[in-house]
C-alpha cells in the first residue's frame, strides 16, 4: 500500500520497550533507527507525490530501508 508507515515501532510493536532501551544505551542503534525512520518518511512522502523520482532510485531507497530494517531487527532480537 502506498504511503504506508513502516517506522520501526510500527513494524515491531512487540519490541517497543527494547527499542526505547537500545536507543538510550546504544548510540549506533539510535543513529541507525533515526536513519531508518528518515528513509521510511522520505519513501512515504515520495509515494504520496506519485514517486517524482525514477524507478531505480525508488527501488534503491526501498532496498536500503529493507537492509537497515533487517539489521535493526537482528539487534532487537539480541537486545531482548
Amino acid at each position: 500500500m502506498l504511503g504506508e508507515d513502516h517506522s520501526l515501532l510500527k513494524e515491531f510493536p512487540e519490541y517497543k520497550d527494547t527499542i526505547a532501551k537500545l536507543i538510550n544505551v546504544d548510540d549506533a542503534f539510535a543513529k541507525d533507527t533515526k536513519h531508518y525512520n528518515a528513509l521510511d518518511k522520505e519513501i512515504r512522502g515520495l509515494e504520496l507525490q506519485d514517486s517524482p523520482i525514477g524507478d531505480e532510485s525508488m527501488h534503491q531507497l526501498k532496498h536500503d530501508r529493507a537492509e537497515l530494517k533487517d539489521a535493526l531487527h537482528h539487534r532487537l532480537i539480541a537486545g531482548n
